[in-house]
């Protein structure tokens, strides 16, 4: 048994690693269309601002390890947690290979939620659907920690990427119409360089908003696999180089995280965003819209935003699916037909499809598992 709760760590980590090239494209993309900063000094950008990201707040950790699965109607075993991975990983890689900016967080929530459903012998009861609370933002379960985000989040971000873009087209216009030093610094040459100085804060804050949100989800299911260890009696008597697998006692009081866990998929997710993901990258900063630095510098501004605001709030919303429609927005105040819309209808459907692929991927596993006699 410990065999297997070791195996949920390193396959986490593998997530968490797939997670940090797969949706580093999302924090970097901009920035490397607008030919603001090369590809190698993006990514770094991003490898540092995820660290740092990763490291602020446990909130989401938090919401992932106990607000989504009822443990008392499935226990959540490392076979479990494996296919749940598993699922995750499966349908990262395919929408990687297909180049489509589909959410990590949303495939890591939809194994989840297939192989507890799985393990539980299809009892929909496994998954908590909604625990209302007051104010709203607190309720659990998957309605308003997952779905409701998911099709607001996006709609915010493409509001906002679109409300900032038409604030900066008209500062801009009003300070060409006047004239004089004004007029002479809303010139492209001026735009152009003075944005692609903010873009590269714009950029660093979108990096750490995807580390404060992204490397969470794999914490609390690290979290998750110890305690649930620990009280099966799986960590018990374990050899002294291993002590640090003992959830501590502020861990199990409060569901804190503990501290080598944070450090490790910190680091993991900053390696893995250090690879880079090319495919992804000429999707959301080539094919969707032509970017400029003003262009990018707002779209980062918005996205990033929301981002931090739900990761307050323990609300694991998607990187991908903020910046991807900030990028909407922003090109739709620049001109409807400026977005290429076949490319916006694939993505939307490979966000649709992400949370049942990856949970059905994940209830096959489970059911594989079963038929070997392995749960």
């Amino acid at each position: 048994m410990l065999t297997l709760v070791l195996a949920v760590v390193v396959i986490a980590l593998v997530f968490e690693y797939i997670n940090g090239f797969h949706d580093t494209a999302n924090s970097i993309a901009t920035v490397v269309a607008t030919k603001v900063l090369s590809p190698t000094q993006a990514i770094a950008l991003a490898a540092g601002t995820n660290l740092l990201g990763a490291l602020a707040g446990t909130a989401v950790a938090k919401t992932i390890a106990s607000g989504l699965i009822d443990v008392q109607v499935v226990e959540m075993t490392s076979q479990v947690l494996i296919c749940a991975l598993s699922g995750a990983i499966v349908w990262n890689l395919i929408t990687w290979y297909f180049g489509l900016p589909s959410s990590s967080s949303h495939a890591l929530i939809g194994g989840l939620c297939g192989a507890a459903l799985g393990a539980s012998g299809s009892n929909w009861n496994a998954i908590v659907w909604s625990q209302s609370a007051d104010p709203w933002w607190k309720g659990a379960g998957l309605l308003w920690k997952v779905l409701v985000p998911m099709v607001t989040s996006p709609v915010l971000g493409f509001l906002m990427g679109f409300l900032v873009m038409g604030l900066l087209f008209a500062i801009i216009a009003g300070m060409s119409n006047s004239g004089g030093w004004l007029a002479r610094l809303a010139r492209p040459r001026w735009v152009n360089s003075f944005f692609g100085k903010a873009q590269i804060l714009s950029a660093g804050g979108m990096g750490f908003a995807h580390g404060m949100n992204d490397a969470q989800k794999t914490m609390g299911i690290i979290a998750l696999a110890l305690v649930s260890a620990q009280a099966a009696g799986t960590l018990d008597n374990l050899p002294g180089w291993l002590a640090f697998l003992h959830p501590s006692d502020a861990a199990l009081a409060n569901g804190d995280i503990d501290t080598w866990i944070k450090f490790t998929c910190a680091l993991v997710m900053a390696s893995g965003t250090a690879v880079g993901g090319w495919r992804i990258i000429k999707t959301l900063g080539h094919k969707l819209v032509k970017l400029h630095p003003i262009h990018g510098c707002a779209a980062e501004c918005s996205a990033a935003s929301i981002i931090m605001a739900c990761s307050a709030l323990g609300i694991p919303v998607s990187t991908t699916h903020n910046i991807s429609s900030a990028i909407m927005g922003v090109g739709t105040a620049k001109r409807l037909n400026a977005i290429r819309w076949s490319i916006v209808a694939r993505m939307v459907w490979a966000w649709i499809l992400t949370i049942p692929a990856a949970g059905g991927v994940a209830y096959l596993l489970i059911e594989a598992f079963r038929a070997l006699g392995w749960h």
